[in-house]
Order: structure tokens, then C-alpha cells, then sequence
């Protein structure tokens, strides 16, 4: 259940209007909230929780630039991700081997590291020639990946 009372409030509304469950209306909420964002290119307010969270997983897993480890959680992982994000620029084609060397410099399991990002899809790769890049803007998402990026992604406007 959601913490916010307004939101459920809607979410309940239009359960009653259209006769879908919970999960469903309120996945098309969130979508609905995304599309919103995205067409007034409106970066969303920061939510002091994830503010919270943010500051505690980078205190927990990075220790001087270094990750410790990776998170098994995945908001963590996010969190994480954008951090590294923040090193590349956003107009710059990268080998493979570049990559690989700034991530090595943040955890030895630079592999999984470069997964992770291509996942998420902030990085993209053309698998022809092996050359990387920066997604910028980030690509749309789906309501699975909005709930596990949305508070962290703020962070990076």
C-alpha cells in the first residue's frame, strides 16, 4: 500500500469508476503521472524519503568514491548506478575498454556493472562496433522501472 494518502484516495476513485483492482489502477496512475512529466519536461519535486534513502545507501555502499559492494536491493542499485552515471558525458561515444576502466575504478566487477546500466538503459551500446553511450534524455519507462527509478532519477537534473 502506498504511503501517500492522496494518491490512494485516486487510486481508490477510479478502482470504484472502472471496476479494476488495486494494482491495476494504480499502475495506470503512475503512467499516467510519468507521460505527465515527461510532456511538460518538468523535472518532479525530490521526495525527502528518497532524499533519505539516497544519502544513506551512498554512505553505506561508497567509501571513498570505491564501492564496497554492489546492493542486492534494487533501489539501492539504482541509486548506485546514478551515481556512477554522474562520471560519463552525456556527448561522448565510449569503447568497451573505456567503460570497463572507469567502472573497474569503482568495483572490481566492472562487468556487472556495465549490465546494470545497459538494463536500466542509461547506457546504450551498438553491438556492431562495441561503442557506448550515454542515454540523454533517459528513455521512457515502464511502470515496473518507474517504481524502482522515479525518486532517483530526479537526482540527476
Amino acid at each position: 500500500m502506498t504511503k501517500h494518502k492522496d494518491f490512494k484516495h485516486l487510486v481508490r476513485q477510479r478502482m470504484s469508476s472502472t471496476g479494476e483492482n488495486f494494482t491495476s489502477a494504480r499502475a495506470v496512475l503512475l503512467e499516467g503521472r510519468v507521460h505527465e512529466h515527461q510532456s511538460h519536461n518538468a523535472s518532479p519535486p525530490t521526495d525527502p524519503t528518497a532524499e533519505a534513502f539516497r544519502a544513506k545507501t551512498l554512505r553505506t555502499f561508497m567509501s571513498d568514491g570505491r564501492l564496497e559492494s554492489i546492493p542486492a536491493k534494487r533501489k539501492a542499485l539504482v541509486v548506485i548506478l546514478l551515481e556512477i552515471l554522474r562520471v560519463f558525458e552525456t556527448d561522448r561515444i565510449y569503447r568497451e575498454k573505456d567503460v570497463n576502466s572507469i567502472l573497474d575504478a569503482f568495483h572490481p566487477d566492472f562487468a556487472r556493472l556495465r549490465r546494470e546500466l545497459t538494463d536500466y538503459r542509461y547506457l546504450s551500446r551498438d553491438a556492431h562496433t562495441g561503442q557506448y553511450w550515454v542515454n540523454d534524455p533517459l528513455p521512457e519507462r515502464s511502470v515496473n522501472l518507474v517504481q524502482e527509478t522515479a525518486a532517483f532519477e530526479t537526482f540527476l537534473r
